[in-house]
């Protein structure tokens, strides 16, 4: 049995979420548990290092996956994946950035990208299911696939569900993963083994957590706007805040304090910079309530 170790580094560069990869955007940074290795932790750090260069403060193992699909060809064992999600900043110069909508456009519910993409996979899905024999089996998956990717006006999104949603269309065989040809695959860049599923597994952790949890402070700046805050919770959980709203509940659950200085490089209106309180930089576990979302 080989454990591999597999790094979901997350950044926001602007208003786009990214993530960090080797091999083309082809792999997440990841290598086997060696015998100089005093953790997984540092395992896992070492390996984010030598691959990009970049060092990683924080991280949080993701989830552990051992699939029978995960044999290794040479000795017929089975590998365990061990997957850490880590929030960082990206910087200027660094290779290996990409956008997380590149391997998941229809997680991207403000873009028309992410609208054409999920039209096109009902038109799939449809097909899929009809081409299915017996009608009890029919029902049962058009209503997960209705449940799943919010078709009609009957069901909302839930941006949550990005693995449950990758994991449909690998049933339906529609991504390249899948041994779908790529004149028949749903859009979005593959990724090889199963790195997809496990960057997937690791956008559904986040956009849960920056709901309670103010952990997206660990993806900004010292000081921000809070439009600026704004548009990254939309650019991670992929659907529009309802600005007024946000930042009501911002302000009452005393999450951000001013700086008493002003923004003037706004397109616009000079506006007010904030930063996270002190207690939230400290506590880095402090309880919010629920962001509330404006369903697409």
């Amino acid at each position: 049995m080989m454990i591999e170790l597999i790094a979901v580094l997350t950044a926001v560069r602007g208003d786009v979420p990214q993530v960090m990869t080797i091999d083309h955007g082809r792999q997440l940074p990841s290598g086997p548990l060696e015998s100089t290795h005093r953790s997984l932790q540092a395992g896992v750090r070492a390996w984010v290092e030598r691959q990009t260069g970049h060092p990683i403060g924080h991280v949080e193992q993701l989830y552990t996956f051992a699939d029978h699909d995960r044999i290794l060809a040479t000795t017929q064992g089975r590998m365990i994946a061990i997957s850490y999600l880590a929030l960082t900043r990206s910087h200027a110069g660094e290779t290996g950035w990409r956008d997380w909508y590149d391997y998941f456009p229809w997680e991207n519910c403000k873009g028309d990208e992410g609208r054409t993409s999920l039209a096109l996979i009902e038109r799939l899905l449809c097909h899929w299911v009809a081409g299915m024999g017996h009608p009890a089996e029919r029902v049962r998956q058009w209503q997960r696939c209705v449940s799943l990717f919010a078709i009609g006006d009957m069901v909302a999104w839930n941006d949550e569900l990005v693995l449950q949603r990758y994991e449909l269309l690998y049933e339906a065989g529609l991504v390249a993963e899948a041994g779908c040809p790529p004149d028949r695959a749903v859009p979005g860049q593959s990724m090889h083994h199963d790195h997809r599923r496990i960057l997937a597994t690791a956008m559904a952790r986040l956009r849960a957590r920056i709901r309670y949890r103010p952990v997206v402070f660990e993806l900004m700046p010292e000081s921000f706007t809070l439009l600026h805050l704004q548009r990254v919770m939309e650019s991670l959980s992929g659907v529009h805040v309802h600005k007024q709203n946000f930042r009501r509940l911002i302000m009452q659950q005393q999450l951000v304090e001013e700086t008493g200085e002003i923004e003037e490089n706004t397109g616009g209106r000079p506006a007010r910079l904030f930063r996270f309180c002190g207690e939230v930089r400290q506590a880095r576990q402090f309880v919010g309530t629920k962001i509330p979302l404006v369903q697409p």
